[in-house]
C-alpha cells in the first residue's frame, strides 16, 4: 500500500476537508475473491461427506433392522365342560305403570278444589268442581236431539207395522174392500171389520131382590126363542148399576157367556135363568146376542198393495198377515235417521262425560303431579290440570332379539340398576309381534318394578339384566370358534373346526369361497349350538370333551 494510503487509512485525526473514497488495487480484490470462492468450495465438500454418510448408515441400518416377512400363526384352545349362563342385558325408560291426563273439554271456572301438588288419591276420590253452564247447556241439547231422532224413528216404525197388516185377536171377516196387487192405499184406510164370535155375550138385567144370589161363574140355561131351544152359559160379570124400570123396580146387570157352535148370530133375543135354592130365578126381559169382540182392520201406512188376503166370512187368526204394503221410502227413512241418531248419541255421552269431569274424582290410584291451578282459576277447554300417575309400580319397555325371546318368559326376575340404586323387577308380558329393522328381528317386553319407596326416579333410564337361561355341565368352546358358513348343499349350519391330520367322517364339505383361513392339519365339524354368553357357547352335539379347536390366524410382525 502506497505511503499516502496508508497514511489516510491509519490516521485517527478530523481533517476539516471531506474525507475521500479509498482506492483498493485490483490485484488485492482478484486476489481476495479467490480466497472467498475457495472457502464455499470447501465448506460444500464437507457437507456432501456429511450427508453421504449419513445416507449410508440409514441404509445400512435399514437394511439390517428392516421386518422380516410377517408371520402368521394360528389360535386353538379346547372344548371343556363347564357352566354358562346366557344374560340378556340392556337399558331402558321408567315411565309409571298408570298414567291419567286429567282436564275437561269446556271452559267454566274452577270453585272447588279438593288436592294439591304431590298428594296421593285413591280412584273415585273427588279432585274438583268446575262451573260451566256451556257443558249443562250441550247436555241438554245432545239429550232432546236423541229424543227428538227417537220419536221419529218410533213413528215410522209403527207406521211399518201396518205394512203387514194383521189383527190382533181371531174372529171373521165382514165388511171388506178388495184390494189387488200394485194397488195403491192409503194410510187410515178401512179395510175390513174382525169379529169373535166364538163366544156370544148377553146382557140380562135383574131385580135387586136377587142381589148376592147370582155370582161370577155360575152356570144358566140360555133360552132361544128364534131357535126353540136353550143352551148352556157362564155368568161373566156381575156389575151392580141402577137401571129403573117404568114399573118402578131397580135392576142390576149381568153379563153372560154363551159357547158359539155356529147357529147364533148377533141381534138374536134369548133370555138366561138361574136355579137358586131351588127356586128359579128370570130376568127383567129378554136380551140379544152380541159378538165377544169386533174390531176394524185399518191400515197405518199408505203404499202400494204387494199381496192381499181379505175376503167377507173368512175366519182368521191372531196375529196372521191379511195385507202387505211395499215400505222402501219408511226403510231409507229409518237408515237415515238410525245414523243420525248414533251420531246424536255419541255427541251426548260426550257431552255427559264433559260435564260429569266437571266434578272429577280420581281415575286410579296415584300421585298429583303437575297441578299449578287454584280456585277462581278459569280453565280453557282442553287444557290440562294435572296428572295422576301410580308410581308405586315403574314399567320399563325393552327389545329382546330374536336369539333370546324364546327363553324369556313372564315372571322371570330381571335386576334393574338405575345410577347405582339397584332393585329387582319382574318381566310383566312379553309380546308375539316382533319389529323388524335393517334385518334384525326384536320382540317387546314389559318389565316392572315396585316403587313404594319411591327409589326409582321415573322418566329416567335404567339399566336391566335378564339371566335368560342357565346351563350346567354342558361342553363349551370360546365363541370365536364357531363359523356360520354355507355348505355345498347350500345350507347354512354352524361349525368348528378341529385339529386332526386326516379328515374324520365328521367332516362336511364347505361352499368354495365361503370359508376362512384354517390350518391344514383342521378340518371342519357341523356342531348343534345352544346357550351363549360374551365369551363362551354351548355345543350340544358335534364335538368331544378336550378336542382341540381352532380359533382364528394372528398375523405378527419380527424385526431383525
Amino acid at each position: 500500500m502506497s505511503e499516502e494510503i496508508k497514511e489516510k487509512v491509519e490516521s485517527s485525526e478530523p481533517q476539516a476537508a471531506p474525507k475521500a473514497e479509498a482506492v483498493i488495487p485490483e490485484s488485492s480484490v482478484k486476489k481476495a475473491r479467490s480466497t472467498a470462492r475457495k472457502k464455499k468450495i470447501r465448506r460444500l465438500i464437507v457437507w456432501l461427506v456429511v450427508l453421504a454418510l449419513l445416507g449410508g448408515g440409514g441404509w445400512f441400518g435399514y437394511q439390517h433392522f428392516k421386518p422380516k416377512e410377517a408371520e402368521k400363526e394360528a389360535l386353538t384352545d379346547f372344548a371343556t365342560v363347564g357352566s354358562i349362563t346366557s344374560k340378556v342385558e340392556g337399558s331402558g325408560l321408567t315411565k309409571a305403570k298408570d298414567s291419567r291426563t286429567i282436564s275437561i273439554t269446556t271452559a267454566g271456572t274452577l270453585i272447588e278444589l279438593l288436592v294439591e301438588e304431590g298428594q296421593q288419591v285413591m280412584a273415585g276420590d273427588p279432585l274438583f268442581t268446575i262451573d260451566s253452564p256451556a257443558a249443562e247447556t250441550a247436555v241438554q241439547s245432545a239429550k232432546n236431539r236423541v229424543e227428538r231422532i227417537n220419536k221419529q224413528i218410533g213413528d215410522i216404525r209403527k207406521d211399518q207395522a201396518g205394512l203387514n197388516l194383521a189383527p190382533t185377536f181371531g174372529g171373521k171377516l165382514v165388511e171388506t174392500i178388495k184390494l189387488n196387487p200394485g194397488d195403491k192405499v192409503g194410510s187410515g184406510t178401512k179395510i175390513a171389520t174382525i169379529i169373535d164370535d166364538s163366544v156370544m155375550r148377553l146382557t140380562q138385567y135383574y131385580s135387586y131382590a136377587y142381589e148376592g144370589m147370582i155370582t161370577k161363574g155360575m152356570a144358566v140355561d140360555v133360552s132361544i126363542s128364534a131357535l126353540m131351544t136353550s143352551v148352556p152359559g157362564t155368568v161373566s160379570d156381575v156389575r151392580y148399576v141402577d137401571r129403573i124400570t117404568p114399573e118402578g123396580s131397580k135392576l142390576f146387570a149381568v153379563e153372560i157367556s154363551v159357547p158359539n157352535k155356529g147357529i147364533l148370530t148377533k141381534g138374536m133375543k134369548a133370555m138366561a135363568s138361574a136355579i137358586v135354592n131351588g127356586e128359579s130365578i128370570y130376568p127383567y126381559e129378554e136380551g140379544e146376542f152380541d159378538y165377544n169382540r169386533t174390531g176394524d182392520l185399518t191400515t197405518t201406512v199408505g203404499g202400494t198393495v204387494i199381496s192381499c188376503n181379505i175376503y167377507d166370512y173368512l175366519q182368521v187368526s191372531k196375529g196372521q198377515v191379511l195385507l202387505r204394503i211395499s215400505g222402501e221410502d219408511s226403510n231409507d227413512q229409518i237408515f237415515d235417521l238410525e245414523g243420525q241418531l248414533e251420531d246424536a248419541q255419541k255427541e251426548l255421552d260426550k257431552a255427559q262425560e264433559n260435564l260429569d269431569n266437571c266434578r272429577c274424582t280420581a281415575p286410579i290410584d296415584g300421585m298429583i303431579i303437575g297441578l299449578s291451578k287454584r280456585e277462581g282459576d278459569e280453565i280453557n277447554a282442553n287444557e290440562q290440570l294435572f296428572t295422576i300417575s301410580d308410581t308405586n309400580t315403574v314399567v320399563i319397555t325393552a327389545n329382546i332379539d330374536e336369539r333370546n325371546i324364546s327363553f324369556i318368559k313372564p315372571g322371570m326376575p330381571v335386576n334393574l340398576d338405575q345410577w347405582g340404586k339397584q332393585a329387582v323387577g319382574y318381566v310383566d308380558s312379553v309380546s308375539l309381534q316382533s319389529n323388524v329393522s335393517s334385518g334384525v328381528a326384536t320382540y317387546p317386553i314389559t318389565i316392572a318394578a315396585d316403587n313404594f319407596d319411591g327409589t326409582l326416579q321415573l322418566n329416567s333410564y335404567i339399566n336391566y339384566t335378564i339371566e335368560a337361561s342357565r346351563s350346567d355341565n354342558c361342553l363349551i368352546v370360546p365363541v370365536q370358534c364357531v363359523y356360520n358358513v354355507m355348505l355345498a348343499d347350500e345350507s347354512e349350519a354352524s361349525i368348528v373346526y378341529v385339529r386332526g391330520e386326516e379328515h374324520a367322517d365328521s367332516a362336511v364339505e364347505i361352499m368354495e369361497g365361503n370359508g376362512t383361513e384354517v390350518p391344514s392339519d383342521f378340518y371342519p365339524v357341523q356342531v348343534e349350538l345352544g346357550i351363549s354368553d360374551t365369551y363362551n357357547v354351548e355345543i350340544k352335539s358335534g364335538l368331544e370333551e378336550g378336542t382341540e379347536v381352532f380359533t382364528q390366524m394372528v398375523t405378527t410382525e419380527v424385526w431383525n
